[in-house]
């Protein structure tokens, strides 16, 4: 999909489900879907529905990706059983708060349902960068060698490094084959950063010899009232 003053969006893959937020306010020009396929012999179908969205309406700024309502199921881009996640991704989740809501918590949608890609061994970290999850290298630096990562803001003073402001000005970042520190299940995070969004880095290219760590996120989302 391609606009003039406009990014570029490039997806493919299974995506039933799935939706973007792409901004046209400064386009004068038609935007063009372009449909780029293979001389390989598979089946393709696609049907997209397409919604032109008043200003008053549009996601935040920033936000590919915008959910509405209490609970709700967030996908990477071709998430499938047999399904690969896709490089060169560099966008944000985001989710509206709803009225009343202080929390939100965040679940795989099954065991299986966080795989994003093993770590290669180089620093890649970055400052207020800090980790989570669990990956192929020792304790304490896996998450400082992700190519492919997702990010959720801090939810804690003590987990706010040097330069950032305050909570939700750094980033938890989350990578290898599960969601939580060490693997630990059943695996849920509850977080009261605001806004609640979800980045999702990944690189240019996957691990060819294990495309089993390559599948993606799943995660259920749920917002929790304020406490009384």
């Amino acid at each position: 999909m391609k606009a003039e003053n406009a990014s570029t969006l490039k997806i493919c893959g299974y995506n039933s489900g799935q939706h973007v937020y792409y901004d046209v306010e400064n386009v004068d020009e038609p935007i063009r879907i372009s449909m780029n396929l293979s001389k390989k012999a598979v089946s393709r179908l696609w049907e997209i529905k397409i919604v032109q969205v008043p200003f008053s309406q549009r996601a935040p700024v920033g936000c590919l990706q915008y959910y509405q309502g209490k609970t709700g199921v967030i996908q990477t881009m071709n998430f499938a059983d047999n399904g690969r996640h896709l490089t060169n991704q560099d966008y944000e989740v985001c989710i509206r708060q709803e009225d009343g809501v202080c929390n939100i918590v965040y679940e795989p949608c099954h065991e299986n349902a966080f795989r994003i890609s093993p770590n290669n061994g180089v620093d890649h970290s970055t400052d207020g960068d800090i980790g989570s999850g669990f990956g192929s290298i020792s304790e304490g630096r896996e998450m400082e060698t992700c190519d492919d990562k997702i990010t959720l803001p801090c939810d804690s003073d003590d987990l706010i490094m040097m330069g950032n402001q305050g909570v939700g000005y750094c980033k938890m970042v989350h990578c290898g084959n599960s969601l939580c520190p060490n693997g630990e299940t059943p695996c849920r995070i509850e977080s009261s950063a605001t806004p609640f969004v979800i980045g999702v880095y990944f690189g240019p290219s996957a691990r060819e010899e294990s495309p089993e760590d390559n599948l993606g996120m799943c995660l259920t989302y749920e917002q929790l009232p304020c406490s009384m």
